[in-house]
Formats: C-alpha cells, structure tokens, sequence
C-alpha cells in the first residue's frame, strides 16, 4: 500500500510562482510560498484520498516504525522570490518546554537557484551575544552572518540553534522535524499585507542560538550506481536520512526500519501502479516494498536509526 498525498499550501510575503512553474501547483490567484507535502503537524495535514495522514497513521502507528510511533517528520518545498527571514529554530528540549511543540533540525536539498542566488547560514565567524545584538539594532546583521551561493543539487544540513535564512531565487526542499516554531531575529524592515512590520523574537531565539562560527556537518556522499539509477546520500543526522535517487529504469527497495517519503523533484513514471510527475509525494508504510520505475529525480528520506 503506497499512499499518495495532497498538500497544503502556504501564503507568505516573500513566496513566488516557481511550484506552479514547477510542479504545475495552483490555488486560484494566490501565490503560493510553501507546499507542505508530507505533513501531521496541526499548522497543516497533509490529505489522502479521504482522510489525512494524521488520521491513518493514529490508525495505523506500525505504518511508522515497526513498534508503532508518531510521524516525527515535515516534508516541504519552498519558493523564495524574496529574502526569507534571518530566523533561528530550538532544540527539542526548548521547544517542548516553552512552545509545547519539537524544535526544529533540517536539510535544505536546492531544488532550482537563479544565478548569485544562495542562502545565510551560520556565522562568517565566531561572534559574541553583544556584538551580534549590536549589529540587528542597526540593521546590519548580514555583516556577520556566513552567505554561500547554492546551485541545483546543493544540500545542507541546518541544526537546531544554528541561524540562517533562505535568500531570493531559491527553489528548496526541505525536511525537518514535525515542528512550525520559527524565531525571527531580523526581517529586513519590510511590512505585512496591513502595513504592519511582522513580529521579531529576539529574546527567545538569543536563548537558543549558536553564536560559534558555522561547521558543515552535511555529510553527503558521492553518486553510487544502483539497480534502475544513481543514489547519492544527502544526509543523515539521527532525526532523519535523505538520500537523492537518479531513477533511470526499475528501482526497488523495502521500508524495513521506517517508513520512507518519495518526493519527486523531476521527471515521470510509476510507482507500484501508480503513475507520478514532478511534483507527487508519497508516504510508503514501514515493511512496504516500493517500485519506482521510470526516469527522473527523486528524494528519499526515511529514519532507519529510529527504532531499537
């Protein structure tokens, strides 16, 4: 049983129209900022066919992890025509205990990037709390933080406490945690639909924050030959594994550990007896086999350290 999923759209100031171009997503005349694919959180479930995801899995927790568990994961795509925030996320610990959510660890996979476009994350160097306040009072905190251009195919690792924002021309796909608590330390002045300036959170992200300069702790390897393609790991950071698959024929593999997320980047065909384009998401159940045949590019993400 392959369930395929429904997303739920989101309306930001900064949003765009590459997921329509893309993926041929519309909601009437609104711009469309992010797609949640694969999601339970209350901000936004994603749909089956009659239900939600939340609804089956409560159901159906073994679809999950072999002993049965909550989905620990939020499965999006981004489309940056602006700058986004410069933001922070906390930890679990912190989230749990002031928000009543999880904190928030991610991966960015660069889905499509305009040229010079690219992304803040972490800090040029190691900075102190008074110098890094200093600089958002006077509207210069890009000075301190670190830029690297993306391009198509780029991944990053983001950990919780590590701040960063998406920049213009960035198309991302990005999986986290099953969190929505984001702390904006900085947005550029700009103002809402009402004309208001949207709220910042200072306190509550300089408790959370890694003022250390920025450390890549990515991971990802080289594009290995495989059976019906190319599988390059991505990243694995004990919250979740993310691999790219380059389909190019027939591609099987279980769901032994975990369940495993298909997100389609690019291209077209089957999966079981399901025909997908760019765009399909799709949730397979732990001790699932899954076939994909066809050619095209494909996210995998599961959780195989999850269980004991």
């Amino acid at each position: 049983m392959i369930l395929r999923l429904k997303p739920v759209f989101k309306h930001y100031l900064w949003g765009g129209k590459e997921l329509g171009t893309l993926f041929g997503y519309e909601d009437g005349d609104k711009t469309i900022s992010e797609s949640w694919e694969i999601s339970v959180h209350p901000d936004g479930k994603s749909m089956l066919q009659n239900e939600t995801l939340a609804d089956f899995l409560e159901r159906e927790p073994q679809a999950v992890f072999p002993r049965g568990g909550s989905f620990p994961l939020l499965i999006k795509y981004i489309d940056a025509a602006r700058n986004l925030s410069v933001q922070v996320h906390p930890n679990d610990e912190y989230a749990r205990r002031m928000e009543n959510d999880n904190g928030k660890t991610e991966m960015w996979y660069v889905i499509a990037a305009e040229r010079e476009a690219g992304i803040y994350c972490g800090f040029r160097r190691d900075t102190s709390r008074e110098e890094f306040l200093k600089a958002l009072a006077e509207g210069r905190a890009e000075e301190l933080l670190n830029f690297i251009p993306v391009k198509a195919g780029d991944c990053f690792l983001i950990k919780a406490g590590t701040v960063h924002a998406i920049c213009a021309g960035c198309v991302i796909c990005e999986v986290q945690e099953s969190s929505n608590v984001t702390y904006r330390v900085y947005d550029y002045n700009r103002r809402d639909a009402n004309g208001e300036l949207r709220p910042l959170h200072i306190a509550r992200a300089m408790d959370v924050i890694d003022l250390k300069a920025y450390r890549d702790e990515t991971g990802s390897g080289p594009s290995v030959p495989q059976t019906g393609g190319r599988i390059r790991l991505l990243t694995d950071c004990g919250y979740f594994r993310c691999r790219e698959l380059l389909l190019d024929g027939r591609y099987c593999e279980r769901a032994v550990r975990s369940f495993l997320a298909v997100n389609v980047i690019e291209g077209a065909g089957r999966i079981g007896e399901t025909e997908f384009v760019a765009g399909n998401s799709f949730f397979v159940p732990c001790g699932e086999e899954v076939q994909l045949c066809g050619k095209g590019k494909v996210i995998l993400t599961d959780v195989p350290n999850g269980v004991d």
